[in-house]
């Protein structure tokens, strides 16, 4: 691991006194659509106070290996890597993907930097272990480096996480968005009051899947497992929110589901645990 940064030469607020940083997540056609990521990179600018971007690319990549005649292959909706897709999401995720999202910010005037996990060694992983499904080249995340972040974001650096990590034998790792998001947001809290913020279709968690206006503004742990036990929240909503939970756990102030247009307004779901 990279030595710690000697925090002296941090800014006041990481000496001691916290700052307040927002991490938000995005995938989905939202940064891989042009107008859709002019806007989103819009409204993320208008956040106050220091923040963090990361983002998904899957649609391009899948689009990317057809392109290149290589077969996508997904398992319980998780992408099967292996060596040709690795390289495949690598140039999607840390390239294609990353770089027109950090032009796009400079564009608004947000000093953006666009990292992997490799780079300054931020974000180790070691590949999953093959148990019922090889997933091939894929990284659950060991180590966050969040002095390293917590410096370059000190400073006015805006990092812009794409979902890759490495394993520091020489390997990059396909590594999921919301685990990227979740984890630096964990490391971050020690430094920062960190809200994380995952970017949804809809407007937050819903009562009723039906009805769009039904957000549930509030959720805690109690409330929680109401609605999972009257079958209101179910599916895959499940353990977004139980991840969602484990990061308040370990320090994030307060976690946001919510639609990307209102990333800006902290208008949707609230989740927290009081």
């Amino acid at each position: 691991m990279i030595n710690s940064v000697d925090k002296t030469s941090f800014p006041p607020h990481l000496a001691g006194i916290k700052g307040k940083l927002t991490i938000v997540k995005v995938g989905g056609k939202i940064v891989e659509e042009a107008e859709s990521l002019k806007k989103l990179l819009a409204d993320f600018s208008k956040i106050e106070g220091y923040k963090v971007l990361v983002h998904g690319g899957g649609r391009s990549a899948t689009a990317m290996a057809a392109k290149l005649g290589i077969e996508s292959k997904m398992v319980n909706g998780r992408r099967i890597t292996d060596s040709e897709m690795l390289n495949v999401v690598t140039m999607v995720y840390g390239g294609l993907v990353n770089k027109q999202i950090v032009a796009g910010l400079q564009a608004v005037n947000v000093n953006a930097l666009g990292l992997t996990g490799a780079d300054l060694n931020y974000m180790r992983s070691e590949k999953r272990p093959v148990k019922e499904v090889d997933y091939g080249f894929v990284g659950d995340v060991k180590e966050v480096n969040a002095d390293i972040l917590a410096d370059l974001i000190g400073k006015g650096v805006v990092p812009v996480l794409a979902p890759l990590t490495h394993d520091k034998n020489g390997n990059l790792l396909n590594t999921n968005a919301d685990t990227i998001a979740g984890e630096a947001a964990k490391a971050l809290s020690k430094h920062f009051e960190v809200t994380l913020m995952y970017c949804f279709e809809k407007k937050g968690v819903l009562l009723d899947e039906n009805d769009d206006e039904s957000v549930i503004t509030n959720l805690t742990p109690t409330l929680f497992e109401k609605y999972v036990s009257n079958g209101i929240i179910q599916g895959g909503m499940i353990p977004k929110l139980e991840n969602s939970f484990e990061a308040l756990y370990a320090g994030v102030k307060q976690v946001i589901i919510t639609r990307s247009d209102k990333i800006h307004t902290n208008n949707g779901t609230v989740i927290s645990l009081l």
